[in-house]
C-alpha cells in the first residue's frame, strides 16, 4: 500500500513554494509546524507574517514592471482593504511595506487614530473610504479630512452623501465616486446595490461636485464580486468603467484616479494557476489603449488587495481527537475544534482550502470525512477541490499515542470577521489560540501567543451570567 507521500507527490507538483516535507514533518513557508504545535498544543490559529509583506511587494512589482513595459505615465499605489483582516498585526505589517488604506467601516476610522497615535502612519497616507455610510461613519470621515488626513478619500456610495461632508469638512477635500457595475449574468440580480448607476454619475459631478468650493472629484471606483479574472465579463465590465472615465474626465480635470477595487485570488488548491504578471500587464495596457482612443491622459491606479494581502499567511492546525465508523465504508476522524465556527467559509461557502497533514507524511493513507465538534449536521469537511474525497494517515486505534495532526492553510482572510471572535459562537465552541510566526533580524523563526484559547469566564460575561 502507498504512503500518504506517494499520495501528494502523485496528485500535485509536490513539494511547491510555500510547502515541502522534512523527516516525515510538513514545513510551511520553511517554518517546521510540529515544533509549534508542541509549544502551544491545537486547536490553533497561525499567521506567518513575512508572507503579508512578500505579497504587497510582489503586486506592487508586477504593476510597475507593466507600467514601464507599457510607458505608462501613471503611477500605482497599493492598498490594504481592511475587512479582510481587522487584526493590528495584519495592518501594521501592511504598513511597514508600505501600503495604504481602504476602509469600509465607522470604527476603521478609530483604528487608523490609534496607528496614527503610534506613529504607524502620517497624515499623508491614502485611506480610500468606501461603503454604504452611517452618519457615523460619515462624521469620522469629516473629522480625519478638518483634522489634516488630506488624502483620506470618501467614496460616495449614493446620491445624497456628499451634502454631509459640504455642510461638515471646513477646508478643501478629495471624493471618490463608486461606480455600479453590472453583475455576472448568472447573479441574482443584474446591477450592483453598491455604488452609483452609471447613468447617474455625470449628474452627480455637474450638479453637487463641480458646484462646490471644497470637492474635488480625484477618483472614480470600481469593483466586481467575481474579482480579476481573464474574462470577457471582466473586460467588458473594466472597459465601460474605463470609458466612463475618459468621457467625465474630459469635464473635469481635477480627476486623475481609477480605483479597480480588489480581486486578485490566492491559493486555495495546490492545482492553483494564475498568471498575475500577465492580469497586470493587461490591466495598464487596456487602460492606455482606451485613455488613447479617447484623447484622454492615463489615470494612476489604484488597488484595494484584501485577501491576496493577508489570505495566503494563515493556517488553522488541528489534532485528530478520535475516528469513529459510522457504518461500513464512511469513517470519520474527529477534530479539536469547528469548522462551522473556525473556517465559516467551509460551511457558508463550500470553500475547499489546501488541506494536509503535518505529521505522519510515511503512513500509508485512506480515506475519510473531517468532523467538527458542534452539533450541526454541516459540521463537516469531506471533498477537497480537486477531488470528492479526502485522504490522510491511517491511525491505530489502540494506539492512544499515535496522534496525527492536519492543518488547513491560506485561511488567513475573512474567517475571524465571519465566525466572530472572542464572542459566543455555535455550541459555546471556542476561539482557538493564536500563534504569530516571524522572521527576527538574524532570519530565524520566532513565535508568540497573540492570544489564548477563549475561556468559559468571558463567555459567561458575555451571556449576562457574570457581574
Amino acid at each position: 500500500m502507498k504512503k500518504y507521500i506517494d499520495l501528494i507527490e502523485q496528485t500535485f507538483e509536490f513539494p511547491q513554494e510555500e510547502f515541502r516535507v522534512e523527516k516525515n514533518e510538513l514545513l510551511f513557508n520553511e517554518v517546521p509546524l510540529m515544533p509549534i504545535i508542541e509549544k502551544y498544543g491545537t486547536p490553533l490559529k497561525l499567521t506567518y507574517l513575512p508572507k503579508i509583506g512578500e505579497n504587497i511587494k510582489y503586486a506592487r512589482r508586477i504593476f510597475n514592471n507593466a507600467i514601464k513595459k507599457h510607458n505608462y505615465s501613471g503611477s500605482y499605489t497599493y492598498c490594504y482593504c481592511t475587512k479582510s483582516s481587522h487584526f493590528s498585526f495584519v495592518l501594521e505589517e501592511a504598513l511597514k511595506h508600505g501600503a495604504h488604506i481602504e476602509t469600509s467601516s465607522s470604527y476603521d476610522i478609530p483604528i487608523i487614530r490609534k496607528l496614527h497615535e503610534a506613529g504607524k502612519i502620517d497624515k499623508d497616507l491614502f485611506i480610500v473610504c468606501n461603503g454604504f455610510k452611517r452618519p457615523l461613519y460619515r462624521e469620522y470621515i469629516s473629522e480625519l479630512l478638518n483634522d489634516g488626513f488630506k488624502n483620506t478619500i470618501p467614496v460616495l456610495d449614493n446620491l445624497n452623501e456628499l451634502s454631509h461632508y459640504e455642510e461638515h469638512v471646513k477646508k478643501s477635500y478629495k471624493v471618490g465616486i463608486r461606480i455600479a457595475a453590472d453583475e455576472e449574468p448568472n447573479f441574482e440580480f443584474y446591477t450592483s446595490r453598491l455604488g452609483i448607476r452609471y447613468s447617474d454619475v455625470n449628474t452627480l459631478y455637474r450638479e453637487q461636485i463641480k458646484p462646490s468650493k471644497k470637492a474635488k472629484l480625484k477618483l472614480l471606483h470600481f469593483f466586481i464580486n467575481t474579482g480579476i479574472r481573464d474574462t470577457a465579463y471582466y473586460w467588458s465590465e473594466l472597459s465601460r468603467f474605463i470609458f466612463k472615465y475618459c468621457e467625465l474626465k474630459k469635464e473635469c480635470p481635477e480627476l486623475d484616479t481609477i480605483d479597480i477595487g480588489g480581486g486578485f485570488p490566492i491559493k486555495t488548491s495546490m492545482q492553483f494557476e494564475f498568471d498575475y504578471k500577465y492580469m497586470a500587464e493587461q490591466i495598464v495596457e487596456n487602460v492606455k489603449w482606451i485613455c488613447g482612443k479617447n484623447n484622454v491622459p492615463v489615470p494612476n491606479i489604484f488597488t484595494e488587495f484584501g485577501s491576496f494581502t493577508v489570505g495566503e499567511s494563515g493556517a488553522a492546525l488541528y489534532s485528530i481527537m478520535d475516528q469513529k465508523l459510522q457504518n461500513d465504508k464512511e469513517l470519520w476522524y474527529m477534530i479539536d475544534g469547528s469548522f462551522i465556527t473556525h473556517l465559516p467559509d467551509v460551511w457558508g461557502l463550500s470553500q475547499k482550502y489546501i488541506m494536509l497533514a503535518v505529521n505522519k507524511w510515511d503512513d500509508i493513507y485512506h480515506k475519510v470525512n473531517l468532523g467538527g465538534l458542534t452539533c450541526d449536521s454541516q459540521d463537516y469537511y469531506n471533498s477537497e477541490s480537486h477531488s470528492s474525497e479526502v485522504f490522510l494517515p491511517m491511525l491505530d486505534p489502540k494506539n492512544k499515542k499515535d496522534k496525527l495532526y492536519i492543518g488547513f492553510f491560506h485561511t488567513g482572510a475573512y474567517q475571524e470577521s465571519l465566525g466572530g471572535y472572542g464572542g459566543i459562537q455555535h455550541c459555546l465552541i471556542p476561539a482557538p489560540q493564536h500563534v504569530l510566526v516571524d522572521k527576527d533580524k538574524n532570519g530565524e523563526f520566532t513565535t508568540r501567543l497573540f492570544a489564548a484559547e477563549q475561556n468559559s469566564d468571558g463567555m459567561l460575561q458575555l451571556l449576562g451570567y457574570s457581574g
